[in-house]
């Protein structure tokens, strides 16, 4: 008897698989509307800053720049404003110094393993986190990574980029996980 091919994309191939550029129409496959934005706008910001990768900090601007689900999670606007002004100040050359630096992938994120191929222009980090989206997504039963599937995974991890603007802010991230679930579900 043959198997179906699943739904949902198997995430650490398909984050390999669908990063570079060539590959647009794929990302539009497994990406919301809003995501592709983020996707988009961490691309050009990482250009603008002259960084070398797209690390999960260039994500969590992108997000809680377009994406009001995700702003949503969060305390209030102020706890937002706090968040997005560390991220300012670090593109803009002040603050946390992690330019034309390459992201490591953290505590707990995987390191894309050997043989894959590089996710062109992405941190490890980054390309681990998007791949924990895939995930979440997948355990939802939904074919399309959400704005909140990738915010949850850039709050539970600490040692990223994204988790030290998160903690500078002054961000709970056991209330900003519980808010992110609560919001999943209500979709």
């Amino acid at each position: 008897m043959h198997n179906p091919v699943p739904s949902v994309p198997a995430p650490r191939s398909q984050v390999s698989r669908l990063l570079p550029a060539s590959r647009r129409a794929d990302l539009e496959n497994v990406l919301t509307a809003e995501l592709l934005t983020v996707v988009a706008g961490a691309r050009r910001r990482t250009l603008r800053d002259g960084d070398r990768q797209i690390d999960t900090a260039h994500l969590l601007h992108s997000l809680l720049e377009t994406d009001p689900e995700a702003g949503a999670a969060f305390d209030s606007g102020h706890q937002v404003a706090r968040v997005l002004g560390y991220l300012v100040q670090r593109s803009i050359g002040y603050g946390l110094r992690w330019q034309r630096s390459v992201e490591d992938t953290g505590g707990s994120l995987p390191v894309l393993r050997a043989g894959e191929p590089a996710a062109s222009g992405w941190s490890p980090a980054a390309a681990a986190a998007l791949g924990r989206a895939f995930e979440r997504a997948a355990r939802r039963g939904d074919r399309r990574v959400r704005g909140l599937d990738l915010l949850a995974v850039l709050a539970a991890e600490p040692d990223s980029r994204a988790g030290e603007v998160l903690r500078r802010a002054g961000v709970d991230r056991t209330v900003l996980t519980a808010r992110i679930a609560e919001l999943s579900q209500q979709v």
